[in-house]
């Protein structure tokens, strides 16, 4: 079986990053690229809020970039899925979904949050063209223009109050007859004159020609007085939650209710020794690009500190 110092699983901002300072450190570090190579970031057309790129930069082109530093450092990376993990003893056990099995004295788990979606096969259509599950990367691009929200949570109303800075006009589509935010952010998405709540209000599909220019809603769908329009809207925006990529480390690692891996304080530390979370796997609260990348930072400075402190 084949024994590895510093392994990382997952290659968007957080795995990449923390590749580099464990390459940079000789750790000879291993990376498997996982469900999505490069991550969210490879899905998303400009970004513009990441350091270092003063006229913005393609999701695609700043993966790639992060990939060719990591690489440069002298990381393996791998293109697999972890399905199984053992950690109940140094080193640990990972299996891939190639039938490879390998042990670890370190792992940096960066396996991201996978965006929930409605299902439409318009949201696919439109990926980067008006679709998008995060206001704060990409809000900046709608200013000034009409946007939907879809969710009744507290992160969208959040998303929905952080647009309402920058667009024109906000609609909040809640398919229940009700928010279930907490009071505080229900009022605060009530009382703001550019947010438009409407209740019990279901997105059907999206339409425009090169780009979102409206959205087909359902009115109190399955009810005798169901009325089906058309909202013209330049940006479709979902915030019913995301799904952290965690599920195979549950048995050793501590999580909370959505499957968010709790970490020790403001450390990248899991708990157990030599195991390391990084990333939006490990983040309900920012999940943005640089937040990543610095916990990614985070975990592979504390790796190598293990790897000293255990002659490893």
């Amino acid at each position: 079986m084949e024994h590895i110092r510093c392994l990382i699983i997952g290659s968007g901002p957080a795995g990449y990053t923390a590749a580099i300072y464990a390459g940079r450190a000789n750790l000879s570090p291993v990376l498997y690229e996982g469900i999505q190579p490069g991550g969210q970031l490879t899905i998303t057309t400009e970004v513009e809020n990441f350091p270092g790129y003063p006229e913005g930069v393609a999701g695609p082109d700043l993966m790639e970039d992060l990939r060719k530093q990591a690489e440069r450092f002298g990381t393996d990376i791998r293109s697999a899925i972890a399905v199984k993990a053992d950690l109940d003893e140094r080193p640990y056990k990972i299996t891939f979904d190639d039938g490879n099995t390998v042990e670890a004295d370190t792992v940096i788990i960066a396996t991201g949050a996978t965006a929930k979606y409605l299902g439409l096969e318009d949201e696919k259509k439109y990926a980067g063209m008006g679709v998008s599950a995060c206001a704060t990367c990409d809000g900046f691009f709608y200013r000034k223009k009409t946007v939907a929200v879809v969710g009744g949570g507290d992160t969208a109303c959040e998303e929905a109050s952080y647009l309402a800075g920058l667009a024109s006009k906000v609609y909040l589509l809640v398919r229940k007859p009700f928010l279930r935010a907490s009071k505080i952010m229900q009022e605060r998405v009530l009382d703001n004159p550019k947010i438009e709540v409407l209740f019990e209000h279901n997105a059907e599909g999206l339409y425009g020609e090169n780009g979102v220019e409206g959205v087909h809603v359902v009115k109190r769908k399955g009810e005798a007085d169901e009325q089906h329009y058309d909202l013209a809207i330049d940006g479709f925006f979902l915030a019913i939650g995301h799904k952290p990529n965690s599920e195979i480390f549950k048995p050793w690692v501590k999580t909370d209710e959505t499957g968010y891996i709790i970490t020790e304080g403001a450390s990248p530390c899991t708990g157990i020794p030599g195991v390391f979370a990084a990333g939006d796997v490990a983040d309900p609260h920012y999940r943005q690009a640089i937040t990543a990348a610095a916990s990614g930072c985070k975990a592979a400075i504390e790796a190598e500190r293990y790897l000293l402190g255990n002659k490893l």
